[in-house]
């Protein structure tokens, strides 16, 4: 009797000792699931980083690239402005120089010409010089019998006239100029207004 309580003792702790190293086992691929997960984790955050660092190495790159393209805009922006500042009258020089010419040969011969040729000159000259304002854009404002316009013409006086409209100029004390689209300087005109009433 006493035989067979000792085997089932036996038995028992043949038993619990399976079942523990059974537990035992079961914690050690537990723990080595959970290392090769954190061990995942950790290279799959490098891989991260790197990726990062990459992206922001490009974007600095980037970066300088723009700065450097924005500071060469700049420098031929500047050297534009200095050369139109420079030459931007080239044009104009070179529509003005055969005026010079035709002045220079009339004063040649001014002593020997006759009035009739001086004026001729004078004409032609003249001719030259508004062939050479035409070339730079620049043009003549001759309002007379034209409407009043205050952004072109400049009032000196107003006179009664019974011919011209009131409003109308009637008289060109100084002409005027435009470039392109801007004014230069504004005609100085007369302008018409009501004559008098007499016959009250």
């Amino acid at each position: 009797m006493v035989q067979d309580d000792d085997d089932r003792s036996a038995a028992g702790a043949d038993n619990g000792g399976s079942e523990g190293e059974r537990e035992a086992a079961g914690q050690t691929d537990a723990s080595g699931q959970s290392d090769a997960d954190d061990n995942g984790s950790e290279d799959a955050a490098l891989v991260e980083v790197e990726a990062l660092r990459e992206q922001a190495a490009a974007n600095h790159d980037r970066y300088l690239r723009a700065v450097a393209e924005l500071e060469n805009v700049r420098r031929r922006a500047a050297r534009d402005v200095a050369n139109a500042r420079r030459y931007g009258v080239e044009k104009l020089a070179q529509a003005l120089l055969p005026v010079l010419d035709s002045l220079e040969a009339g004063l040649a011969t001014a002593e020997q010409a006759s009035a009739e040729s001086l004026r001729d000159g004078k004409k032609a000259t003249m001719r030259l010089l508004n062939a050479a304002l035409e070339q730079v854009g620049i043009k003549e404002l001759d309002p007379h019998g034209e409407p009043f316009d205050p952004a072109l013409h400049e009032a000196m006086a107003m006179a009664p006239s019974e011919d011209a409209e009131p409003g109308t100029v009637i008289e060109v004390f100084q002409k005027g100029y435009s470039i392109h689209d801007r004014l230069l300087r504004a005609a100085r005109v007369v302008v018409a207004r009501e004559p008098a009433d007499n016959g009250g």
